[in-house]
C-alpha cells in the first residue's frame, strides 16, 4: 500500500525521517513563555501544546490567546493542540462536550495546525471531530494510549487502520511495555503498517525506559514523529531533544 505523506507548514511527515516534536506542559502564561524560550534554543520540528496542563483558564478565550502567542513565537513551526484526558494519561478529566468544543476552537483559531483526538472517546466522536476539524482547515491526529500494557502487534495495527478509516490524517499508538516482547510487538506493528496497511503517516511508541528504543528508530519502523523533551516530559520515557537530534541521523537507512 502506498503511504501518503502529509505536509504541514512546509514540514513533510512520513518521508522516512522522523520529526522531533517537543511538548509544552506549562500551567500558566508565564511558564509557557519560559518553555517556548527554552525550546527555541534547541532542535525541534514541531511542538505539541498540552492544554490539559494549563490552569490559567479564567478567560473564555484562553485557548485562542495561548495559541496566538505560540504562533507568534514559533513562526512556521507546526503546532499540535492536545487536551489529553485523565483517562488516557493526561492531567484532567472534562466533559466530552467541553473536550469537543476546545478541540474545535483550537482548529478554528488559525494558529493550531493539528488537533489530537483520542480513539477511546468513541469512534463516532472521532469521525465527527475529523469532519469538524477538516472544515476549519486543520488536520486530525487520532491517538490511542494504553498505560497498562501492550496489545498484540496485530491489534495495534487494527487500531491504527481503524483510525485511518475514521478520517484521521495521522494515526498514533502509544503503549506501556511490561517486557522486551512487548517492545518488539510495538515495533512489529509499526513495520506491519509500513509494509501493508498505512496510507498516511502514523506515529508509534513504547513508553517508559524499556521502550525508549522505539523513540529513535522511526526510520526503520516508519513512525513519522518522535516526542522529545526540552524540560518537563509529557509522557514516560521521553528522551532529551538534543540527544534525539544527534542520534536520528545515525539511524537513517
Amino acid at each position: 500500500m502506498k503511504k501518503t505523506q502529509l505536509t504541514v507548514r512546509g514540514l513533510i511527515l512520513g518521508d522516512g525521517t522522523p520529526k522531533i516534536c517537543v511538548p509544552l506542559t506549562a500551567a500558566d502564561r508565564e511558564e509557557l513563555e519560559r518553555q517556548v524560550d527554552r525550546i527555541m534554543e534547541g532542535p525541534f520540528d514541531l511542538t505539541e501544546w498540552r492544554a490539559d496542563f494549563y490552569r490559567q483558564t479564567d478567560d473564555e478565550l484562553w485557548v485562542e490567546h495561548a495559541l496566538a502567542f505560540l504562533r507568534g513565537r514559533l513562526g512556521d513551526r507546526p503546532i499540535l493542540f492536545t487536551f489529553r484526558t485523565k483517562e488516557e494519561g493526561g492531567e484532567r478529566s472534562i466533559a466530552m462536550e467541553e473536550y469537543e468544543t476546545l478541540s474545535e476552537r483550537a482548529a478554528g483559531s488559525g494558529s493550531a495546525d493539528l488537533v489530537d483526538i483520542e480513539l477511546n472517546r468513541g469512534e463516532e466522536r472521532l469521525r465527527r471531530m475529523a469532519e469538524r476539524i477538516h472544515a476549519h482547515g486543520g488536520k486530525l491526529v487520532a491517538s490511542f494510549h494504553d498505560f497498562a500494557g501492550t496489545p498484540s502487534a496485530e491489534k495495534i495495527a487494527i487500531l491504527l487502520t481503524k483510525m485511518q478509516e475514521l478520517g484521521a490524517d495521522i494515526t498514533k499508538a502509544a503503549v506501556m511495555p511490561q517486557s522486551e516482547e512487548d517492545v518488539l510487538a510495538l515495533l512489529d506493528a509499526s513495520v506491519l503498517m509500513k509494509r501493508q496497511y498505512a496510507d498516511r503517516p502514523y506515529i508509534t511508541m513504547a513508553m517508559g525506559r524499556l521502550g525508549a528504543v522505539s523513540r529513535l528508530c522511526g526510520a526503520l519502523t516508519g513512525s513519522a514523529v518522535t516526542f522529545a523533551t526540552a524540560g518537563k516530559a509529557s509522557a514516560p520515557g521521553q528522551l532529551d531533544a538534543d540527544l534525539v537530534a544527534r542520534l536520528i541521523p545515525l539511524l537513517q537507512i
